[in-house]
């Protein structure tokens, strides 16, 4: 297969926010730290980039200046996903024309969709643009599971090069595994199981976890694909408890919250999310500095 986006792992970077819009200046930097510390590919406005509340044109300047910030260091995938497929025509096609290098479009959301509609929805995206498209099922979400019987037809697609899989159930992620064989790529979305998926031939993960360790999480799935399975599985157990952490209230809500403490950005978030509960909060830092990570 030759057209794989990214091996290894993608950080779906935060987009750090003050009341008054996007902290460009913070997001630059952190674009520079991600890069440097050796991550694979960047995710911009995704979940985690908070693609959901920022307006229109946030969410394509946001797009642009990770393009241009990141100058072809590492792929860009947009997060241009949409519950409304013209929309995500429109915003895919934005993101194409400036530059990013694929595109991460999410199963539709509460209108939701009958498995048809989702791949007819899929299908004319792929068909709009001239970019590699990565299916995002992240059903806790949306409100709908993207089968792998589903998935496996979309993989017909030229330009559907591979999908996030966030369904958390990895009896369903092996039956895609073995209906895609190599004609479809998969990335875990759910940062405790990078390890199984990569023993399922997954590439790689879109990961939360690599907002704070970049370089940590790229190297658990180098390690596992240079054949150090036991290096890569160490590590996946050691992450264990900040993931877990990074996950106890909504995404992005702790990330937003570890980053802030890391310096980038502040802990602001756009209703209906709001920061994170204190005691919480404590737990997420007390981890954060039993594992060395450096707090401002």
């Amino acid at each position: 297969m030759n057209r794989t986006v990214f091996t290894g792992a993608a950080t779906a970077i935060i987009t750090p926010l003050t009341p008054d819009g996007i902290d460009f200046e913070r997001f630059g930097a952190m674009i520079d730290w991600q890069v440097e510390s050796g991550i694979d590919a960047i995710v911009a406005v995704g979940t985690t980039g908070e693609g959901s509340t920022l307006t229109d044109e946030e969410h394509r300047a946001a797009i642009k200046f990770c393009v241009d910030r990141v100058a072809g260091r590492v792929p860009v995938i947009a997060g241009t996903g949409s519950n409304d497929t013209d929309y995500a025509i429109e915003l895919s096609r934005y993101a194409a024309d400036v530059g990013a290098d694929a595109m991460l479009l999410v199963t539709p959301y509460y209108n939701k969709a009958t498995q048809k509609g989702m791949a007819m929805s899929f299908r004319a995206v792929a068909d709009a643009i001239d970019k590699p498209c990565i299916l995002y099922n992240v059903p806790g979400r949306t409100g709908c599971n993207l089968l792998p019987a589903t998935a496996a037809t979309l993989a017909e697609h030229p330009n559907i090069v591979a999908i996030k899989e966030a369904s958390g159930n990895i009896s369903q992620i092996a039956q895609l595994a073995a209906l895609v064989g190599d004609k479809m790529d998969i990335y875990s979305g759910n940062d405790d199981q990078i390890v199984p998926v990569l023993s399922l031939g997954g590439k790689g993960v879109i990961s939360v976890l690599s907002n704070l360790l970049p370089a940590e999480t790229s190297d658990m799935c180098h390690r596992y694909m240079r054949g150090d399975v036991a290096g890569a599985r160490e590590l996946q157990l050691k992450y264990l408890d900040l993931v877990d952490l990074l996950f106890c209230e909504v995404n992005p809500i702790p990330a937003k919250a570890a980053c802030a403490a890391m310096g980038w950005c502040e802990d602001y978030l756009r209703l209906p999310l709001t920061p994170m509960e204190d005691a919480n909060k404590q737990k997420l830092l007390a981890e954060m500095r039993r594992l060395g990570i450096a707090l401002k």
